[in-house]
């Protein structure tokens, strides 16, 4: 093992191309030649659809110096060119910066600010904007900047105006709609393509409309669940992230399946954000490949 680098977590390579024989060695060759220490490394060979995945988190060790990150992506790029690429290449410490967007309800903004405030997620939530002023007060104890962009039908594109500001301003990375119950226009949701997740609970699209949960308990279901998934034209259809599901029986009510809705929403929820900003997915078409 060789010592610890002078960016102490090292790096993190994410990156997908057509299938070829030799990626994994051509991309373990780099790292060897620079002296890199591989800690973890996860590969996926998508033999149906001839492509190829692969993340990498290793460091640089201090006898041979650590160029930096802007020095390692140029002297990667030559690599992946060659492959044709796509790659990300970023230092493992650092925080994405993340907008949540929120409605009424607020159980899946509560967790993702506490989960970010111990340090479970590699985020800064540095803004939140919501449609109704009901959540300031939780939200600036935090002390993070909060926003209230109403929407009506006659203001909904003054209010997306509004919204890309706010990224531009506050240079966000991710997009996370935290229970935000407004549709987003087409054209927004191209500007915000591989970054915005969304949550809803898996009863859509058998359960639509008002009150998803007490149409589930009239029917009898017997599991609840929740999916979180990359934003698109699509309501709701996205490229899936990650899902939770927990069983329930007849001796649930209604509120007691809103109550586990509620769980499977926030862990879901927690998990998207979590390795998205680790760069663990990777979306391809109208899937994702996440690299555990």
């Amino acid at each position: 093992m060789s010592t610890a680098s002078a960016n102490a977590e090292g790096y993190v390579l994410t990156l997908d191309c057509p299938e070829a024989p030799g990626l994994v060695h051509a991309v373990t060759g780099f790292l060897l030649e620079h002296h890199g220490d591989i800690h973890e490394l996860k590969v996926f060979d998508d033999i149906r659809g001839g492509h190829f995945f692969l993340r990498a988190h290793f460091t640089l060790g201090d006898e041979h110096g650590d160029p930096g990150l802007a020095a390692l992506r140029d002297a990667f790029a030559p690599l992946g060119e060659r492959h044709t690429m796509r790659f990300e290449l970023r230092e493992a410490a650092a925080k994405r910066r993340v907008l949540v967007m929120v409605s009424k309800f607020a159980h899946c903004l509560n967790d993702l600010l506490f989960r970010s405030r111990i340090g479970e997620l590699p985020m800064e939530i540095v803004a939140v904007v919501s449609n109704h002023p009901d959540h300031r007060a939780l939200v600036e104890w935090h002390g993070i900047p909060f926003f209230h962009v109403p929407v009506t039908p006659g203001t909904k594109p003054e209010a997306e105006t509004r919204l890309l500001e706010l990224v531009d301003r506050f240079e966000i990375e991710l997009v996370v709609l935290a229970r935000y119950m407004q549709i987003l226009s087409d054209d927004l949701t191209r500007e915000l393509t591989g970054r915005a997740i969304n949550i809803h609970h898996s009863f859509l699209p058998s359960f639509k409309g008002a009150k998803p949960y007490h149409q589930a308990w009239e029917r009898g279901v017997k599991t609840v669940g929740a999916t979180a998934h990359y934003v698109n034209s699509e309501l709701d259809e996205g490229p899936i992230i990650s899902q939770q599901v927990r069983e329930v029986d007849h001796s649930f009510g209604p509120e007691d399946l809103v109550a586990a809705g509620r769980d499977t929403e926030c862990r879901a929820l927690s998990n998207a954000v979590k390795w998205h900003c680790e760069g663990r997915v990777v979306l391809h078409g109208n899937r994702t490949v996440v690299l555990l």
